[in-house]
């Protein structure tokens, strides 16, 4: 018993990034040996490598399969992934905190600290009503999305409507991008309902709970005005999406034979998917031109908002950088928005994380041209769209070789713990003890 409390305390002592590197890991192992069982499969089996690479996939919302799940896995193995998309989607400690919560306890400070390091929040929010909202908003919007959902797979007649409509909504708000059809939805890209529902809940995950929990508080007239952060998360979505979106409508030659009304929403459906890192496609992206698969990286590589369900750089990190692009150039001492200074720590933490970001962007890449005898291009996008957490691919994912398939799990694993926290999880270390060393300019 003693020595069992001694490693409980070992582990609440642990940095929170390496305590949430540790939970990610046993889900993933959790996961992996669940999808493995024969329960789990139907038709062909699956190989121990495919069930690894599916499992990582659905824990860190990517959507990238190398087999077929309606064909390869059993009702069970589906739900098993769709547990795990859930899991990924809200964050693994937020389940058990909201249980702790449920039974009206107070959160231990281990879970308050990861979950703080998690979401990425910033000051002002309190973590246990936090988690509150997100269970709720969570069970609230995929509900209405299986409401929505069902009109659509049911005049389809599709098999299993219902189910269908679960699983989508699920995967659509979570930003997993899994799908029950081999082709996505590129059958339903003519359905406005079907793409609006999506494209929605894509959004409502995407943009973060910080942002929904910001507008329950004006809702219920706690707070008057939104935060920061939420302003920079909504101006930057929209900006991106209306720009990507237009490219789109008028310079992608492959969907120009539709009516306009039937391009416009192609094209808005693909941006959406590749902003909010939701990953389903409702046209071919091994078809679409190389301008429009250079837009749709740079899409997937910024990503979605903190404490979302999305990946990528994150849209915050970005207005940050370029806040301070702006201003140096205008000689300022300070990054501001909106008549706010942001944080030095805060804007240290967002160069950080799009250097980790693009270095471990740059390996994978590497590696998979070294691994795999398809071209540059499609190895990029696979690889942006893996650390991304988007799911979107050019058709490579299914042939990939066993060390490329590997190199895209550890791709996904980093998209999904954050390259940052990863690399503090494995490399941080502890400021005390660290002597100052006096400053000496360079050139730059």
């Amino acid at each position: 018993m003693s020595s069992c409390k001694g490693a409980c305390r070992t582990f609440s002592s642990l940095h929170p990034a390496r305590i949430a590197l540790f939970g990610y890991l046993s889900y993933i192992v959790v996961g992996w040996f669940a999808l493995s069982l024969p329960l789990s499969m139907e038709g062909n089996k699956v190989g121990a490598l495919d069930n690894l690479f599916t499992t990582v996939s659905a824990i860190s919302t990517t959507g990238l399969v190398t087999v077929s799940i309606a064909d390869n896995y059993s009702f069970f193995g589906q739900v098993v992934i769709l547990f795990l998309i859930q899991l990924g989607g809200i964050g693994y400690m937020t389940l058990g905190s909201f249980l702790v919560l449920a039974q009206r306890r107070e959160l231990p400070d281990v879970r308050k600290a990861v979950s703080h390091t998690v979401f990425s929040l910033p000051e002002g929010f309190k973590i246990d009503r936090f988690i509150l909202g997100v269970v709720f908003f969570t069970v609230f919007i995929e509900a209405c999305g299986v409401a929505a959902y069902y009109p659509c797979f049911r005049n389809a007649n599709v098999d299993y409507p219902l189910w269908s409509s679960i699983f989508h909504s699920v995967s659509s708000f979570c930003t997993a991008g899994f799908s029950l059809y081999n082709n996505s939805f590129e059958a339903f890209a003519g359905n406005f309902w079907l793409n609006a529902v999506t494209a929605a809940l894509g959004y409502l995950g995407a943009v973060g709970f910080i942002v929904c929990v910001d507008f329950g508080r004006i809702f219920i007239g706690s707070s008057k005005q939104v935060t920061l952060t939420t302003k920079i998360i909504l101006s930057a979505t929209l900006a991106l999406t209306f720009i990507g979106t237009a490219h789109l409508f008028l310079a992608e030659p492959s969907i120009q034979h539709m009516a306009p009304e039937k391009r416009i929403l192609a094209a808005f459906f693909q941006c959406m998917n590749a902003i909010t890192t939701t990953g389903f496609n409702s046209v071919s992206i091994a078809d679409l031109s190389k301008s429009s698969v250079l837009v749709l990286t740079v899409l997937m590589i910024i990503g979605s908002s903190p404490s979302g369900t999305g990946g990528g750089i994150k849209v915050t990190s970005v207005t940050a950088v370029l806040g301070v692009m702006r201003s140096t150039i205008n000689s300022e001492s300070d990054v501001h928005f909106w008549g706010r200074v942001v944080p030095r720590e805060r804007i240290w933490i967002a160069v950080s994380n799009i250097g980790l970001y693009l270095i471990a962007l740059s390996i994978g890449a590497y590696l998979l041209e070294l691994s795999e005898m398809t071209s540059f291009e499609k190895n990029f996008f696979e690889a942006a769209s893996a650390i991304g957490t988007v799911g979107l691919s050019m058709g490579i994912t299914s042939g990939l070789s066993t060390i490329g398939k590997i190199v895209i799990i550890l791709l996904m694993f980093c998209g999904r713990v954050g390259p940052l926290t990863l690399s503090t999880a494995l490399f941080g270390g502890s400021p005390e003890g660290k002597r100052e060393e006096s400053p000496e300019d360079i050139a730059v």
